[in-house]
C-alpha cells in the first residue's frame, strides 16, 4: 500500500518551515525600510510608531513572533536530522515536530501576554 507523503507529519513539518520562511522574506523589506526611517526621517518613524500601538498590528507582531518560532524550530529539526546519527528508525524525529509546534505556541503565548499584559 502506497502511503501519501502529503499526509505524513514530516510534510507538514517541511509546509511550515518553508511558508514561515518565505513570509519571514516578506517582512524584511518592511523591516529595512522603518530602519531607514529611524536614520533619516524621524517624524515619519514618530507617525509609524505611533501606528504600531494599534491592536491589529499587535496581533500581527505575534504573527511575527510565531512565524519566527516555528522556523527556528522547524530548522532546528532539519539540522539534527542532517548531523546527527540516529539509532532507531524516524519515529523519534517525528516527535521533534510535535515539540517543535510546542516551542512555538509557548513562544507565541509569552509573547501575547507581554503585548497586551502591560
Amino acid at each position: 500500500m502506497i502511503r501519501s507523503v502529503h499526509k505524513h507529519k514530516a510534510y507538514f513539518a517541511f509546509l511550515g518551515h518553508r511558508i514561515s520562511g518565505l513570509l519571514l522574506g516578506v517582512f524584511l523589506p518592511i523591516h529595512f525600510y522603518v530602519l531607514g526611517l529611524a536614520l533619516e526621517q524621524t517624524d515619519k518613524l514618530d507617525r509609524f510608531l505611533k501606528f504600531s500601538e494599534l491592536p491589529g498590528v499587535k496581533v500581527a507582531e505575534w504573527g511575527l513572533v510565531l512565524l519566527l518560532a516555528i522556523h527556528l524550530s522547524f530548522g532546528l529539526r532539519i539540522l539534527v536530522i542532517e548531523f546527527v546519527q540516529w539509532p532507531t528508525p524516524g519515529s523519534i524525529r517525528l516527535n521533534w515536530i510535535s515539540w517543535g509546534v510546542v516551542f512555538s505556541v509557548i513562544i507565541g503565548a509569552v509573547f501575547l501576554a507581554g503585548v497586551f499584559g502591560s
